[in-house]
């Protein structure tokens, strides 16, 4: 049966003046945790980690592994503009008893392929024995990994994957034409659970998941039967809520406020939802919670 794994890419609670909600993000990760998805991915964009200092990071680390350790795979993201700091966060998190990590590349300043493989080789080694994914996303980072760079790294020992965002199904079926077989790619793109499998991918990271997991997990059930209509119905479901909160922070936040399961916010500076996308955020919990 091919593998179509769901991470949820779980948002961070803020209380409204920006500080940190623990006790929000803690009922976040207990939601989470009762979806079923294989892994819960803690500080990545949907977590809003650039925003997040040292010592939050340590606590929002410390809650993900008590709230969902034994239920599902924590992948704890390092990524930092330098290694230095990455590597700092990778000891954090192994303190807390994670052993998956993901790591966006460096990011802000301009960095040659020398560069960005040194900086993986970095956070690699601090990972020691554990799981290191690659996290491409240009478009945030401005950092590009070309298909040889992936080979490149994907030969040190700790990197066992990569999650792939807002690339084509063409660039993901690229970087499977040269990474081994037993490597790992997850795409980026809520929707694509099926899609990607198709060029090659392993599941999808979805953040859209966090807030309403259960369309997803049909649509995997549905792929694994094969039907052409299942699929399609599966589909249009995710299509659906995909296109109402999509990975917008904002609105998974307002969906959990409507759910009763945590009333945060977010401290980047994100546009929150009018009238009428909280109604139809309302719309789709109604239908598919």
């Amino acid at each position: 049966m091919t593998r179509r794994d769901i991470v949820t890419a779980i948002p961070t609670s803020f209380r409204a003046d920006g500080s940190l909600d623990l006790d929000g993000s803690r009922s976040i990760f207990r939601y989470v945790g009762e979806s079923g998805n294989e892994g819960a991915f803690v500080l990545g964009t949907t977590g809003e980690f650039p925003a997040v200092d040292d010592d939050e990071f340590a606590q929002l680390i410390r809650t993900a592994v008590e709230e969902l350790a034994g239920r599902m795979r924590v992948i704890a993201h390092v990524g930092q503009p330098s290694a230095y700091e990455a590597v700092r966060r990778v000891k954090i998190a192994k303190d807390a008893g994670v052993t998956e990590f993901a790591a966006l590349t460096p990011y802000y300043l301009p960095a040659a392929e020398s560069a960005v493989y040194d900086y993986f080789a970095q956070v690699a080694e601090a990972v020691g024995d554990g799981a290191l994914y690659v996290y491409i996303y240009p478009r945030r980072s401005g950092i590009t990994v070309s298909p040889e760079l992936l080979a490149r790294l994907a030969q040190l020992g700790p990197v066992v994957g990569a999650k792939v965002s807002e690339l084509s199904l063409d660039e993901l079926a690229a970087y499977r034409a040269v990474v081994p077989d037993d490597f790992i790619l997850y795409t980026g793109a809520d929707k694509d659970l099926v899609a990607a499998g198709e060029v090659g991918a392993q599941g999808v990271v979805s953040g859209v998941s966090s807030v309403l997991p259960k369309p997803f997990r049909a649509l995997a059930a549905a792929a694994d039967t094969g039907d052409a209509q299942t699929i399609a119905d599966a589909q249009t479901a995710v299509d659906d809520i995909v296109s109402v909160i999509g990975g917008d922070m904002a609105r998974m936040k307002a969906a959990y406020r409507a759910m009763g399961i945590a009333d945060g916010t977010c401290r980047m500076a994100l546009v929150q939802p009018d009238e009428a996308a909280l109604a139809e955020i309302e719309r789709v919990i109604a239908t598919y919670r």
